[in-house]
């Protein structure tokens, strides 16, 4: 094999590894974005209260569970 064989035989092999790095990452970032996400949801039971106390009610706790469920509802579905 010539020397031009050999640097395109690198330069494709480097080529083919970089894209397979770079899908592999993304995947491994979307496992880990989600994994995050389900552990720390980025809504509480705190932020709702003062939200409707904002809004100008006092929310029962029944209101603030109702809530929290739609939302795992919400997320669940998709």
């Amino acid at each position: 094999m010539s020397t031009g064989g050999w640097i395109g035989l690198v330069i494709g092999l480097g080529i083919a590894l970089f894209i397979i790095g770079a899908v592999l990452a993304f995947f491994l970032t979307k496992r880990m974005f989600e994994k995050q996400i389900k552990e720390n949801p980025p809504i509480t039971e705190k932020m709702i209260r003062a939200m409707f106390l904002q809004m100008g009610r006092k929310p029962s706790e029944a209101q603030i569970k109702a809530v929290m469920r739609s939302m795992q509802n919400a997320k669940t579905k998709k």
